[in-house]
């Protein structure tokens, strides 16, 4: 029975293939990490590339994920936080100016609201909406590079910012779908930054890394710099993929293609003489591919991806800049030595992500396809039913993004 008392968090991660629902509570002995009590996977079939094209099919996935927590964890879950994917989303840069108007030309927590809502004012096409604002730093009176100008004074407040659109279509069938599946919107970020706050370290995000969550259909991008969001995408390009170039490379069906990525495929290892064939048996039939094959497939195809995410790179002049490097999240993670691959074409250190403060003792959400599941649940207990000025939450209750960004700080240290 529900304790009146405790506090839940839950993420919902509405992937392509499956989705993934993390259920978090107060931890008495660390607070600053809730404890995981609960988890679910469910297949899910009406997803493509991250959009939804099938409302009842998500939704349903979506219900019989929560009926799993809910069993587990034994009570009702009503609401929760939830991720946004698909290539219609985008971070695009933004100037915000305001004049302070107090008599005492101090600057408060509504000024830098101010100045983060004018930094939104823009021509955006009609099927495009803004899903949240990141101020990355704030110029008072020609000063630059503020993080926080709360308590300063000055007459001329700006702000930089990396906003992030999506498409209205998409948002409102995902809002269908959640009405459909009885689930109340706390909270809507993308996958990459859900993953990057349980994932990357403090000086990562300093320093400057790349997080490439690299999903069934999609590879979703962040790139921080300096502890703010400098650039936020998302690829049409995944495991899927993979599986389907697997099953035209080598003449078979998509389930053995499937059966051979997942277990099969070494990215780091060069075939020695004594191991040019690949045998297994599947379903009561014997299979045998080159290995040499298999490589050259899966290597074919994540060199585009790469290639697609230096690009990325050049449009923030940071192709090689970035000295915390390249890490790698997702279900796609677990080929071995992708990170070496990553290595190679990014000319970046690159390493697999693994979830920081996991508690719990649940090994199975270990896995690196469950970090933006974490990562959402981790946001719904940073900010529970608080406000901040996003696309989707907007209420009474405000809370600047310099606030929203202590609070993670000090949360995920």
């Amino acid at each position: 029975m529900q304790d009146k008392n405790q506090k839940y968090y839950v993420g919902l991660d509405i992937g392509t293939s499956a989705i993934k629902c993390i259920v978090g509570t107060d931890n008495p002995d660390n607070p600053q990490h809730p404890t995981i009590i609960a988890h679910s996977v469910v297949p899910n079939d009406g997803i493509r590339k991250g959009v939804v094209v099938h409302i009842d099919d998500v939704a349903d996935a979506i219900v019989a994920a929560i009926s799993e927590v809910e069993r587990i964890a034994g009570f009702e879950i009503t609401k929760a936080t939830v991720n946004i994917n698909g290539a219609h989303v985008n971070g695009i840069n933004s100037h915000g100016i305001i004049a302070i108007s107090s008599a005492n030309k101090e600057i408060t927590s509504d000024d830098c609201l101010r100045v983060e809502e004018a930094a939104t004012i823009m021509q955006l096409p009609q099927n495009k909406e803004i899903v949240q604002v990141f101020a990355k730093n704030y110029i008072l009176d020609g000063l630059s590079d503020i993080k926080d100008p709360v308590g300063m004074t000055g007459v001329r407040l700006e702000v930089d910012t990396h906003i992030v659109t999506a498409s209205s279509p998409s948002l409102k069938n995902l809002y269908t779908v959640l009405d459909k599946a009885g689930i109340d919107l706390n909270h809507l970020t993308v996958s990459s930054l859900a993953s990057a706050e349980v994932v990357l370290s403090r000086q990562q995000k300093e320093s400057g890394t790349i997080l490439l969550d690299i999903g069934s259909s999609t590879t979703n991008i962040v790139v921080i710099e300096d502890g703010e969001i400098q650039h936020i995408a998302v690829l049409p390009i995944g495991g899927t993929n993979i599986t389907n170039d697997l099953a035209i490379g080598l003449k078979t069906d998509i389930d053995i293609a499937e059966e051979v990525k997942v277990k099969h495929v070494n990215l780091g290892k060069d075939s020695s003489a004594n191991e040019w064939e690949v045998e297994f048996k599947y379903q009561g039939e014997n299979y045998s591919f080159s290995l040499p094959d298999i490589k050259m497939i899966v290597e074919a195809r994540l060199d585009e991806l790469f290639d697609y995410v230096n690009k990325e790179l050049q449009k923030i002049n940071k192709v090689r800049k970035l000295p915390g490097g390249v890490v790698i999240v997702g279900g796609t993670a677990n080929l071995p030595g992708i990170e070496i691959l990553a290595k190679e074409k990014l000319e970046l250190v690159s390493r697999v992500g693994v979830v920081n403060k996991l508690y719990g003792g649940i090994k199975e959400v270990e896995d690196p396809k469950f970090s933006a599941a974490i990562g959402l649940m981790a946001y719904d207990s940073l900010l529970g039913d608080e406000q901040i000025f996003d696309g989707v939450n907007m209420g009474s209750k405000k809370q600047t993004l310099v606030e929203l960004k202590n609070k993670l700080v000090n949360k995920f240290k």
